[in-house]
């Protein structure tokens, strides 16, 4: 496993969720429109990374503002 910090503002990391939140929306649809299995399952694995990394930006624990 791979440890990554960040050094970002609360404002920043909810910008970032956001964004991210968006490529799962694109996915979804993506996904839904997609024939090939193969490129579905890459598709839906993506997803669930992303979904992964939004849920760890969402518990990490965050700086406070001043």
């Amino acid at each position: 496993m791979v440890h990554v910090e960040l050094n970002i503002s609360k404002e920043e990391t909810e910008e970032i969720i956001s964004i991210l939140s968006d490529c799962i929306s694109d996915l979804k649809m993506e996904i839904s429109d997609t024939d090939t299995m193969d490129f579905r399952i890459r598709l839906k694995s993506k997803k669930m990374l992303i979904q992964k990394f939004i849920e760890s930006l969402k518990n990490s624990q965050l700086p406070v503002a001043c």
